[in-house]
């Protein structure tokens, strides 16, 4: 097992799930790379604990009754799983088709629809496009309730051309006209009766309920429609089959996957793979686990140059630092401060700002942001009681390191807190900021290490 092997494992962990151990990164190297790739996106055997056990240790977190609560539940799932890819491409969907629990008012509603994305989101791009146009949360952020065959409401079939599928300059005003007309009669049931309700009921078991899909038939505009070029008497399902054949659908949804799991940026190289994937976007029926297995297999995903050149979302970065320092073997009523961290980093999940999702890449840094951050992850990394500090200590300490200098206690601990690189500046003020532990036993030292890594410019980075 080479040093190439390790830094290439784990930059397939960072990104198509939330970083890993040394233990699971040797394993996911002997089982090899391709066959690893497979494993994460088979998600037809996943592991996590079931919500009614989660009952036995803390009830809020399974009746999901208010927002906080649901965003702990959702990375407890992120840090637990053994399936780390269907959480994060359901962050990657929730992050594309925003929609807010603020205007929803109903947690359990906007719960489901991340379930649909942990369902869907490996998917058929088309089979994905109907469930999100059919869900209750979506119909009600974007006022489809009150898309009626006398009196449309466009809200829905704009975003679905703007921001779901297509992007600006793709499409016209008469298709944003048409394809509100194919989505008239779809809402969720007794709807002014459901937000009557979420507005007078309390927190306690019974008093909400998650709203249903419905389709009314009496209030769906049948009459012909001309979309995209093309005509016919268009319901919201013959919309989405017109969308998914479009070119600039193929090079919208790539894009947003290659920003997502390889670069915020896309170079020329970027560029290349990109057209790559729209092709296996065609071939495969439009399959998202096509094009993923595509991308992680490519060799510009591979290579050195996009490795790091990623900002971690808040999410990411919480539910990463959870998973390496493992302080919660069960859920507790910390974990509900825990949901909370992710908002004062600038992402509240489950409440994006508005349609348009989060402005991602380096805007998730600003100064009061990285105050957080660092915080965060120095908090948990530095905690010699975390079962996931104690297994680093012991790991050196098996290998009969347990006497070295502070530079190889930091060089170490980079490596198996990623592997790391940083700057010889960086490096260097780790190892003075380290040798004031040098008294310290070994676990100490490797939490308060731990502890300064957390702090670091490339922490900040996937």
């Amino acid at each position: 097992m080479s040093r190439e092997d390790v830094h290439l494992m784990a930059h397939l962990m960072r990104r198509a799930g939330f970083g890993a151990t040394r233990d699971e990164l040797e394993s996911a190297i002997s089982d090899g790379y391709e066959k690893t790739v497979d494993a994460l996106l088979d998600t037809s055997t996943v592991s996590y604990m079931p919500d009614d056990i989660i009952r036995r240790y803390h009830v809020d977190q399974s009746e999901l009754r208010v927002v906080e609560v649901a965003i702990a539940n959702w990375l407890y799932r992120m840090m637990t799983t053994t399936s780390p890819l269907q959480e994060k491409i359901a962050l990657f969907w929730h992050s594309l088709f925003a929609t807010g629990e603020r205007k929803v008012n109903n947690v359990q509603t906007m719960v489901n629809q991340i379930e649909t994305f942990r369902k869907y989101g490996l998917g058929s791009f088309r089979a994905l496009l109907v469930q999100v146009s059919r869900d209750p949360a979506m119909l009600h952020w974007l006022d489809n309730q009150d898309n009626h065959r006398d009196a449309v409401n466009e809200n829905y079939g704009r975003e679905l051309l703007e921001l779901f599928s297509m992007g600006i300059g793709n499409y016209t005003e008469q298709d944003v006209k048409e394809a509100a007309r194919a989505f008239t009669g779809w809402t969720f049931e007794n709807a002014e009766y459901m937000a009557l309700r979420a507005m007078k009921a309390s927190i306690w078991p019974y008093s909400r309920v998650a709203c249903q899909f419905e389709f009314r038939s009496d209030d769906h505009d049948y009459s012909e429609k001309i979309f995209l070029g093309e005509s016919g008497p268009f319901d919201g399902e013959d919309v989405i089959e017109v969308i998914v054949r479009q070119p600039a659908t193929t090079r919208f949804v790539c894009t947003r996957l290659y920003q997502f799991f390889v670069a915020d940026e896309v170079d020329d190289k970027g560029e290349a793979l990109i057209e790559r994937l729209c092709q296996t976007y065609f071939d495969s029926g439009y399959v998202i686990e096509a094009v993923l297995r595509h991308m992680f297999n490519s060799d510009h995903f591979k290579s050195t140059v996009v490795r790091f050149r990623r900002v971690k979302s808040p999410a990411e970065l919480v539910a990463g630092t959870l998973r390496t320092a493992r302080p919660f073997p069960r859920p507790t009523v910390e974990m509900f401060q825990v949901g909370l961290a992710t908002n004062y980093m600038g992402q509240e999940l489950m409440n994006p700002p508005n349609v348009e999702g989060w402005h991602e890449g380096a805007e998730w840094i600003d100064s009061g942001s990285l105050v957080e951050r660092v915080n965060f992850a120095s908090q948990y990394l530095g905690n010699p009681d975390s079962p996931g500090v104690r297994d680093i200590a012991d790991r050196l300490a098996s290998e009969q390191r347990a006497q070295f200098d502070s530079a190889t206690l930091v060089d170490s601990c980079l490596d198996l807190l990623g592997p790391i690189t940083v700057s010889d500046e960086t490096r260097a003020t780790l190892v003075a900021s380290s040798e004031a532990y040098e008294q310290d036993d070994l676990t100490t030292r490797v939490a308060e290490t731990l502890r300064l890594i957390g702090s670091t410019r490339e922490y900040q980075l996937a």
